[in-house]
């Protein structure tokens, strides 16, 4: 599953959106300095004023988390479809609203100028960027520095890609789609924040899981109970007894992982081996345990 052409907000909306949460968040001078570099971005007298503002960002602001209340978090939701800025910091916020000011109308030339600011760029300014991307008009233009931040060695910049970001799962091929989901349990991340992660699931996926989890087990290293998330649909007779068998003697967090993923294997022998444990069962159907809680 592709998505060439991901849902776009409205970029006077998001504008707004930003401003007001930043609004209740900063002083007057710090406010004041960033309507100064949005009115001499906007203007666009100066091509560099975007990169600049950018840096200063997190002097000028606060590197304080945005933590915005539940009623901002849904007018977030509502300005963009899977917009989820729980871990944003404020100079995150204000650095995403810098870069939005540029734009004047033409989705390459913004895409062009943002694309610009990475290959000098530091980490923050690279992650605010990339967390940024699901506001951003033609976003899709900067696939490439998507695709770039996934490949970092850099766990934030990986995560700022991969975590609470609805971009990958729109825009992704589904190679690199699952080159992503593996590095998440490579570099030892979570799976739970990707968004889409269920939606997205698929037999290549699982065989190249099921071969990580093999390597992993023969050099006695442990295994994410998490990896089977992606397993579950598509798991065979050796992918069920395995389960059952980490069901039967595995750790607490291992064994909830197994058991959830035989809830969402189709095949019958998972069913009985599931119904020999009810206790997490019963966990499971009144929601005690689940993937999010693993």
């Amino acid at each position: 599953m592709t998505a060439p052409h991901p849902p776009r907000a409205d970029v006077s909306q998001s504008k707004a959106l930003l401003r007001a949460w930043l609004s209740s968040r900063l002083s007057p001078d710090a406010l004041g300095w960033l309507d100064q570099q949005i009115a001499l971005i906007e203007a666009g007298e100066r091509p560099q004023q975007l990169a600049i503002a950018v840096g200063l960002a997190p002097r000028k602001t606060s590197k304080a988390d945005l933590e915005l209340t539940p009623a901002e978090h849904e007018a977030g939701r509502a300005a963009r479809e899977g917009l989820d800025p729980t871990d944003w910091s404020i100079d995150q916020a204000a650095r995403i609203l810098l870069a939005l000011a540029s734009f004047r109308g033409d989705e390459r030339a913004f895409a062009s100028g943002v694309d610009r600011i990475f290959p000098s760029a530091e980490i923050g300014e690279q992650i605010a960027l990339l967390k940024g991307l699901p506001l951003f008009p033609a976003a899709d233009l900067l696939q490439p520095r998507a695709a770039e931040g996934v490949r970092s060695a850099m766990q934030p910049i990986f995560e700022a890609i991969a975590h609470r970001n609805p971009y990958p799962r729109e825009v992704f091929s589904e190679a690199q789609w699952n080159q992503m989901v593996v590095k998440t349990l490579f570099i030892g991340s979570r799976l739970a924040p990707i968004q889409g992660l269920d939606a997205r699931r698929n037999t290549d996926l699982a065989r190249m899981l099921i071969d990580y989890a093999d390597e992993r087990q023969a050099a006695g290293r442990t295994i994410s109970p998490e990896l089977w998330r992606c397993v579950a649909p598509f798991a065979g007779p050796p992918e069920v007894a395995r389960l059952a068998s980490i069901l039967a003697q595995g750790r607490e967090a291992e064994r909830t992982g197994a058991a959830l993923a035989l809830a969402e294997c189709p095949r019958p022998e998972a069913r009985a081996a599931l119904a020999a444990h009810p206790d997490l069962a019963a966990a499971m159907a009144s929601g005690r345990i689940g993937w999010d809680t693993l």
